[in-house]
This record gives C-alpha cells, sequence and structure tokens, in this order.
C-alpha cells in the first residue's frame, strides 16, 4: 500500500502522523501541503472518498480561515466553493492528510490511524 501524506513541517500533528507512519513501516510520500497543495480534483475527490463533511478539511484554528471570516459562511458553504477556496491556500487545509486513493484521514488521531492504516 502506497501512502500520500500532505504535510507540513512545523506543524506537530504532521511530526506525530510521519512519526507512526514510520514506527508502522508504512511507505508514504510526503508533500508539502503549502508549497505543492492538493488541486481542486484531488480535494473533491478525497473529501467524495472520506466519511467527513467537507469543513472538516478546514484548519479552523488557522490564520488564513479566521482572517477571510469563514467561520460564519462554512456551512452555507457549496462543495464547489469549499473546494476552491482549500485549493487555492494549503494553509486553509487541515492537515496531515494521508489518502492511499480509497482511504482518507485528516488530522492525527492514533485510533483513526491505527483503524485506517493499520487494517489495509
Amino acid at each position: 500500500m502506497s501512502l500520500t501524506l500532505y504535510t507540513y513541517p512545523s506543524c506537530s500533528s504532521c511530526r506525530n502522523a510521519k512519526k507512526w507512519l514510520d514506527e508502522h513501516n508504512l511507505e508514504y510520500e510526503a508533500i508539502h501541503i503549502i508549497k505543492n497543495p492538493p488541486s481542486e480534483a484531488e480535494l473533491k475527490e478525497m473529501i467524495e472518498t472520506s466519511d467527513l463533511p467537507p469543513k472538516k478539511f478546514f484548519n479552523t484554528n488557522g490564520k488564513v480561515y479566521k482572517e477571510l471570516g469563514l467561520k460564519d459562511e462554512i456551512d452555507s458553504m457549496s462543495l464547489e466553493k469549499m473546494v476552491t477556496l482549500l485549493a487555492s491556500d494549503g494553509m486553509l487545509i487541515k492537515r496531515p492528510i494521508v489518502t492511499d486513493g480509497k482511504n482518507v484521514t485528516v488530522g492525527f488521531k492514533e485510533d483513526n490511524f491505527n483503524e485506517k492504516w493499520l487494517q489495509n
């Protein structure tokens, strides 16, 4: 199984996810989420593949999210608008994202990683 890890080096959750993947000898390609954010098509596919609502892909604690005032708009936003926004700035995307094309995790929770990435 080959994984893609969208990561940001100074993010502690990303470092924890990378450490977890390494400890479990899982192969992955690390992609810097700010320098190379996923495209609109990739994001839409990840959102549709995951069992998560689209707003879970937003970094709601981030500076850009707050500056854009998205808190009040996010619930009424279309999927297309969300995807366009996410693809426009990697800092808007909650990280890390791990995907194998069939499964997706957003953020790092060890229990979630154990469930998604050790059973495949």
